[in-house]
């Protein structure tokens, strides 16, 4: 068989209702890690659901326990020939919590559910669909060269994403051995938009800044005390303030990324952020002067006021408040100096007059981006392209936060992302979906991929 009749039963997988079938099965695992009465159900899902459909691959699956007694790992591995090229991939078998009440029609978040375009149900898009897409793509390529891949490759997938991947880096240095391979190519996240398919490096860094004013217990009645009481909440808001604008650009220096090179330019010159019509709309005259959308979301920090409190918002008293706290996320691009961000924050609040915030730090990812003169990425870009007809965008990195670092930094090999997932998605929401169109054309196009991977007779 060839390329093409590959492609072709990827797809098949789809339209047939085996692929629908495979993910109600995956979905139907209530795998919320944020929910400590679910850990049984987070390992079942390795052992009991893609340990046997590994095996169907031709894999061997070992099961990881979690260092921290967390959530486990699966490890699977499929060895062809020591001369073939080895691909590393990677899934998360974990999802936010289910919020039943909270989807629309009623629908059941446990279960897959069609409706027009869309495929319903928690982890579709996040990441369920995903690593079920890729592991498709794989059987058809195995079953088009009469059950051979053509070369060698790896799975690790963990239960933990959603609450940080805090074993991740650490299970990876232990099995460095194990999960050893010339390439990196996992899928997670959004592509660029419903019709252009995606290639992305790496990903911006997170961090969460806590901003706290604690200046007295309980309110004070604002007729009696207005005008010789400090107030926290506007301290604090003055204070934020001095370190984003009215229109999201970041005032203190320190929090912003070094300026963007000709290369990351050039790779982002053909890249539209357009968002489709169930998207919000692109505010006008937000975010860093002089660059273009693509450049603010995926070469740019952004600091954002994730939230803020004080007082009663639903139940106003006539009183000054004592207390004022906000959450800040500095999300941020390789070559961002962000291991003295508490200090530089303090000392730059300090020198405005608000000495008396109280600052901390919580919930880092790390920003990672492979190297983009790879050779890999232009062999990527080639696949996809033959495979669907399209450019595929590519991207330095993604604009949400992934543990590329451990592949990149503690497992350093080059590492590209292939999502099959978009912007509008519902991840972490209500009526999380996946297009059944995109998910057609993201079985051909990873068919293709590993199709071609089978025909390099040595890494790149």
């Amino acid at each position: 068989m060839t390329r093409i009749d590959a492609i072709a039963r990827a797809r098949q997988v789809l339209t047939s209702g085996d692929f629908l079938a495979e993910l109600g099965r995956r979905v139907a695992y209530r795998t919320e890690s944020l929910n400590p009465d679910r850990k049984a159900e987070l390992a079942a899902y390795l052992t009991d659901e893609l340990t046997p459909s590994f095996t169907a691959l031709g894999f061997t699956s070992e099961l990881v326990p979690s260092p921290s007694g967390r959530a486990p790992f699966l490890i699977a591995t499929y060895h062809e020939s020591d001369s073939a090229p080895t691909v590393l991939s990677y899934g998360h078998g974990d999802t936010v919590d289910g919020m039943a009440d909270e989807w629309r029609d009623g629908r059941d978040p446990w279960a897959v559910t069609p409706a027009g375009n869309r495929l319903y149900g928690r982890g579709t898009a996040d990441n369920k669909g995903q690593h079920s897409i890729n592991m498709a793509a794989l059987r058809a390529v195995r079953e088009a060269r009469g059950g051979k891949l053509g070369f060698n490759a790896k799975f690790i997938i963990e239960m933990g994403e959603e609450i940080g991947s805090p074993d991740l880096a650490k299970v990876a240095d232990l099995h460095r051995d194990a999960l050893k391979a010339d390439v990196f190519i996992g899928s997670d996240g959004p592509r660029l938009s419903t019709s252009r398919p995606t290639i992305f490096l790496g990903c911006r860094g997170g961090i969460r800044l806590h901003l706290d004013v604690n200046l007295r217990e309980g309110g004070n009645h604002s007729g009696n005390w207005g005008g010789v009481l400090a107030n926290p909440a506007t301290i604090l808001a003055n204070a934020i303030a001095t370190l984003v604008d009215g229109h999201g650009r970041i005032k203190l220096d320190s929090l912003k990324p070094p300026r963007l090179t000709n290369a990351i330019r050039a790779i982002l010159a053909d890249v539209k952020v357009e968002p489709t019509a169930d998207e919000p709309a692109l505010s006008d005259n937000w975010g860093e002067e002089g660059l273009s959308p693509a450049e603010r979301l995926y070469a740019w920090n952004t600091l954002e006021v994730l939230a803020i409190s004080s007082g009663n918002i639903d139940k106003p008293a006539n009183a000054i408040p004592g207390r004022a706290s906000a959450v800040l996320q500095l999300r941020f691009v390789v070559g961002t100096k962000v291991d003295s961000i508490v200090d530089d924050v303090k000392t730059h609040l300090a020198a405005h007059g608000f000495p008396m915030i109280e600052v901390s730090k919580a919930q880092g990812f790390m920003a990672s981006r492979a190297d983009i003169d790879s050779p890999w990425i232009t062999w990527a870009a080639d696949s996809i392209r033959m495979s669907t007809g399209k450019a595929p965008a590519v991207l330095p990195n993604f604009g949400g936060s992934l543990p590329n670092d451990v592949f990149a930094d503690v497992l350093k090999m080059p590492t590209m992302w292939v999502p099959h997932s978009y912007p509008g998605c519902s991840q972490h929401a209500p009526d999380e979906h996946i297009l059944l169109d995109v998910t057609e054309e993201a079985l051909g196009l990873m068919a293709g991929l590993f199709w071609d991977l089978g025909e390099l007779r040595k890494p790149l």
